[in-house]
This record gives C-alpha cells, structure tokens and sequence, in this order.
C-alpha cells in the first residue's frame, strides 16, 4: 500500500513545536478571562448558507475558498467553516445568548480555506476570535483593539501596527460605491479580469487589490471616509480617542476594507512587514447588520479573528519562541522486579506537582544504565532518579543532578519524595 500523507496544506503539529500552541493558547486564555470574555465552542461543519449569507456570496472566501460537500446520508450542503464569526452569530441567534444583554465570547479553533499552500497561509489554519454581541458602542471596539494589543504585548510581540478604517453605514457605502464604480469605469482599460468581475457586483473589494499596474489608479480612488456622516464619524473619532488614551499607536488606512461583506463603521488590522506578503496577524470590526442577515433580531456586534501560525511564526522570526517544557526528573529503573517501586514513587511525585518522565522498555529488558542515563541527559530533565536494587531495598532512591552541580546526587526516602518535590518546586 502507498504510504499515506496529509492532506496538501494541512500540518501535524507535534512536540516541542505544540508546546508552543498550547504556552500561547493559554496566554489566550488569560487575557480573556481578564476582559471577561467566556469560551463559545462552535461545529466545524455548518450549512453552506450560513457563509454564502453570512461571509457574502461575492467574497472571495465564498466565491474560490469554501470546502463545501453534499452529505450523501440526506442531501444537505454543508461546509467546513472558512471563518467562525457567522457560526457565533448562528449558535446566538438559535440558543437566544442575547436575550439578557450582551455577551463576550472567544474561540479557538481550525478554519479550512482552499487556497494556494504558503508560508502563513494555509488550507487548514488555526484561529483565535473574540466576538462582543450586543454592545453598540464605540468603546467596545477600542476594546477588543486594546485585547489583541494587549495578548501580542503579553507574549513578546509588541509594536506591531494597528491600521483602522470606517466603512460607515449603508447609505453612506452606498455613495462611495456610486464614486467607486465612476472611478473605475473611466479607468477600465487598468482593471484586470478579477476587478471587472466586481465592478458592479462588489467595488470596494477591488481597493484591496494586490495587482501592481492597479495600485497608482487605486490610490486615486474616492474614499469612503469622505463620505461618513457626523454619527459615523463620531464614533469613529471615540475609538481612536480611546486607542491613544490606551497607549496604543494606530494609524488611518483608507484602503483596509476587509475581505468580508458584512462590515459597518469600524474594521481595523494588526500588520507586520516582517512576514512577507501574509503580514496581517489580525483583523476584524463591527458588523452590526451580520444577525439580520442570518435571521436576527438586529444586534450590535463587533469582533476579530487572529492567525495562530502568523503570531507563532513572528515569535520565530524575532527570535523569541517560548522554551518547550521538559520534565524535572527522569526514572532509571535497571530492573524490572523495581517496577512496582518506581510507579507508586513517581505516581506520588506527580501528585506533588513534579513532571517525571518514566524509562520505557525495562519490562522487556531495554536499556542499560549507560543508555538510560543516556536518554535521562537528552529529555533535559534536571534530575535522574535512580532506583537501584541495594537502595530500594533500603526504602530510598538516588536523587542525582543532571545539569547545575551535574553529578551531585544524594538519597532520599522512597517514603518522603514529597518533601523533595517541595523544595524542587520552591523558587531558588
């Protein structure tokens, strides 16, 4: 049989590199609970329509990007989420999570979107998002802005830039699109295939064009922030108010639109030149229409969703990726008689808060004592304990120093390894 692969795009992640998701993902987890925000888990296959409405149908990710099936049991289209922000809109407008107030929610989790493999970007990719439902004031977005600055600060990535922009309301959108559509109509002949196919459909997405012969004509292009009105400015004006009396640097780019429809007023991303051309590590914004376009009463909602790969792959590139944990202690057991020994002791150090690696294979009669204490040095554990058949018998192990003092090592017994584990665990 021909040796079977993953799928094209779509990774295993193995030890020490899932250490490195699991130290973020639980910084995730605490500055979330520092703001509030509570965990929403939602399905990985949810109905077509839920994107084609939600995500919008002209929209790259529904057009080119959905992995989308018919279930063979009953007929139904369904599609692995390419995105989760119309999944918690889905899950609060069937489970009515609004009803008394708003709520805070966050996720973890893989998206798939098919797309062409490459560094920071791919087919299976994985999420962090932080949906506020409900709120419709200004200061919520400058919330979630400060949180996604302030989880990048925690792990050692600040001074990535913030770029905002408001995309208004829909009649003020929709005087922009009139301008757009006059503005590209007298430049026709620079618009390549994929900008004609918009024009008319969806002009604002051809101002996040990536074509060079396009960018000087693009540039000239109306922008929508001449066209807000004073309430859509107002609240545009609070959230960079707010982002400056948090200390968090922010700049105006007229042409971040976003690749999603159901945008309004705010939509902001955080950028790095450092990774190429997949320099955006998040992005999000208010979309208070997206719970009436899926069956909702009208809500207020804003949100942002972050690449796990990007952030962990800048860590990489600055230097700065967290060590991968390694056990305190390694067993040596040369013999097989002192299993029994050995697994109450380490059972019992492990209790007592104390990562113990156990040596595999002394059943079986694997490994001398040279190899095991071999394998001891390379697990970087700090210590070996060396259950020897004269020191069992005794009722003690071997405590023996792996790195600082290597070589210094001193009995303790078997019956009082907790007291060892507390002064191994004490701050020295």
């Amino acid at each position: 049989m021909r040796k079977l692969s993953a799928v094209k795009g779509m990774n295993d992640i193995f030890p020490p590199e899932s250490a490195q998701w699991e130290w973020f993902e639980q910084h995730v987890r605490d500055v979330m609970g520092q703001y509030a925000y509570g965990a929403i888990r939602t399905p990985i296959v949810e109905h077509t329509q839920l994107f084609v409405k939600g995500t919008g149908e002209t929209t790259d990710i529904v057009e080119k990007e959905m992995y989308s099936f018919e279930d063979r049991l009953n007929g139904e289209h369904l599609t692995l989420r390419p995105e989760n922000t119309p999944g918690v809109v889905r899950a609060a407008i069937e489970h009515n999570l609004t009803y008394d107030g708003g709520k805070r929610l966050y996720y973890i989790g893989p998206m798939f979107r098919h797309e062409r493999p490459q560094r920071g970007r791919y087919r299976q990719f994985y999420q962090v998002g932080a949906e506020a439902l409900g709120f419709a004031g200004a200061e919520v977005d400058a919330e979630l802005i400060v949180l996604a600055s302030q989880l990048l600060e925690r792990i050692g990535l600040p001074g990535v830039r913030v770029e905002l922009n408001s995309l208004g309301l829909p009649a003020e959108r929709q005087q922009h699109r009139v301008a757009l559509i006059r503005h590209f109509e007298q430049h026709a002949d620079l618009l390549d295939a994929d900008a004609q196919r918009r024009l008319h459909s969806n002009p604002l997405r051809i101002l996040d064009t990536k074509n060079p012969a396009m960018q000087e004509m693009v540039a000239q292009a109306p922008q929508l922030l001449g066209f807000l009105g004073e309430q859509s400015l107002k609240h545009f004006e609070t959230v960079q108010a707010l982002l400056s009396a948090c200390g968090v640097p922010w700049s105006i780019n007229p042409r971040a639109v976003r690749g999603l429809d159901y945008y309004s007023h705010t939509v902001f991303e955080f950028v790095t030149d450092e990774l190429g051309a997949q320099g955006t590590l998040c992005g999000g914004g208010r979309y208070d229409g997206l719970f009436e376009v899926l069956g909702g009463k009208p809500t207020p909602a804003v949100g942002w969703g972050l690449g796990i790969e990007r952030v962990l792959e800048l860590l990489r590139v600055r230097g700065l990726a967290a060590a991968a944990p390694v056990p305190d202690a390694y067993a040596v057991i040369p013999d097989a008689e002192l299993l029994p020994v050995a697994f109450q002791t380490v059972l019992a150090l492990r209790r007592a808060g104390v990562r113990v690696q156990m040596h595999a294979g002394t059943q079986a009669g694997a490994g001398s004592m040279k190899s095991q204490f071999k394998r001891a040095d390379s697990s970087g554990a700090r210590y070996a304990l060396v259950f020897g058949q004269q020191e069992v018998q005794q009722g003690t192990v071997i405590i023996k120093s792996l790195r600082d003092g290597a070589g210094a090592q001193e009995l303790r017994s078997l019956t009082g390894v907790a007291d060892w584990a507390a002064t191994l665990q004490s701050p020295t």
